[in-house]
């Protein structure tokens, strides 16, 4: 299957259904950069050809990429976008795929609320995993291992969207103090972590080998070798690979390991890690749960503002916006200033994302107040990337 989409990705097939298997089946294996690169190269493909109906599907998949590698605010922007398209050549069957991505951006910034209210007007959204995601970053272990048993114990739990959900039955299995609840499926994720060609479920299935020894573990026996073992092995592993939310949140359980094995200071440095890469992700309610820790391992004070920032020049420094400022703009105008930023005229804005000149002047006019700029140029030194 690896063979398949390197190849597609090498050599671009003449059939659409053939590109989008292919972005599909990497999907299936966890290739994050595969998924995006054949989804980006085939939405390109749709603009220029004006195939307009399946610009849903392909956008869709590009969104889940997004989202998969931490880039909610462009996942959030190209989900809204793929939904307009939807409306207008009457796809229905792409909307829920749609809306469980705007409804997992808010249940990993911990926004109960915004979870409920996409639930509301989406039933079939109401036994999705994001609930038990958002459950687990607040610290509702039951609730949330209710709900992932009900979806890896059901006849169609063997499919890849049942199995990815073990790591976090496996999280809430441990915290309910079930520990078992989570071993007993842990091997079928191993399995499928083990054929993958990419870095990220290897570090995640390392993180639960670690976690399922959690509990048991005794502080300066051979058990607690074995367990940071694997915590170390599950950080390198990380930093191979895409999932940034991951990556922290594997750093937030060795830390908290660390701590109640009684190893403070080097449980500070992995919390703050945690910290900081939650804080870039507007992971608000896990970022909370490592300022917790962290003051339990006799931390002063926070250091999310300062870790967050990434080391740039005196430029960029001066140019950066920060993540709360691109959380003003709305989806299409993130997408509008976005391309404007690398270059684009507002003709070829337009024509890439459907619209009118006037209607791209318009979310220009709107979002330079918001960014605090007044012209273009001041717009193409930038820095859009927080």
């Amino acid at each position: 299957m690896a063979s398949l989409v390197a190849h597609e990705r090498a050599h671009p097939s003449t059939s659409l259904i053939d590109r989008m298997f292919a972005a599909h089946v990497a999907r299936i294996l966890g290739d994050d950069d595969a998924v995006i690169e054949l989804a980006e190269a085939e939405a390109a493909r749709c603009r220029a050809w004006g195939t307009v109906g399946a610009l849903p599907d392909v956008l869709a998949a590009l969104a889940r990429g997004q989202f998969a590698t931490g880039r909610y605010r462009d996942a959030e922007a190209t989900a809204v976008e793929a939904l307009g398209f939807a409306r207008e050549t009457r796809q229905t069957h792409v909307r829920d795929d749609l809306h469980r991505i705007s409804l997992g951006i808010a249940a990993v910034a911990g926004d109960a609320a915004r979870c409920r209210a996409i639930a509301a007007e989406h039933e079939r959204l109401a036994d999705d995993p994001a609930f038990a995601l958002l459950n687990l970053g607040l610290g509702r272990y039951e609730e949330a291992l209710t709900r992932l048993a009900a979806i890896v114990d059901e006849p169609a739990g063997g499919r890849t969207s049942a199995v990815l959900v073990i790591p976090d039955l496996v999280e809430a299995a441990v915290r309910a103090g079930h520990p078992e609840r989570g071993t007993h499926h842990l091997p079928r994720f191993l399995a499928w972590a083990e054929a993958a060609s990419v870095a990220w479920p290897k570090a995640v299935a390392l993180r639960c080998r670690a976690l399922t020894g959690f509990e048991s573990a005794v502080p300066g026996d051979q058990t607690d070798e074995s367990i940071e073992h694997l915590f170390a092995a599950a950080i390198v592993e990380h930093g191979k690979g895409t999932r940034p939310f991951e990556f922290a949140r594997t750093e937030l359980l060795y830390g908290e390991w660390l701590r109640r094995a009684r190893r403070r200071t080097d449980a500070r440095t992995v919390l703050r890690s945690a910290e900081a890469r939650f804080t870039r992700l507007g992971a608000t309610t896990w970022a909370e749960r490592a300022r917790t820790e962290l003051r339990a391992a006799g931390e002063r004070g926070t250091h999310a503002a300062a870790n967050a920032a990434v080391p740039v020049d005196a430029q960029t420094a001066a140019t950066a916006i920060a993540p709360a400022v691109l959380d003003a703009l709305t989806p299409q105008e993130l997408q509008v200033v976005r391309l404007a930023a690398a270059g684009a005229s507002n003709q070829d804005i337009a024509a890439q994302l459907f619209l009118s000149r006037r209607t791209v002047e318009y979310h220009l006019y709107k979002a330079y107040p918001k960014l605090g700029i007044g012209s273009r140029r001041e717009l193409m030194r930038l820095h859009l990337d927080a």
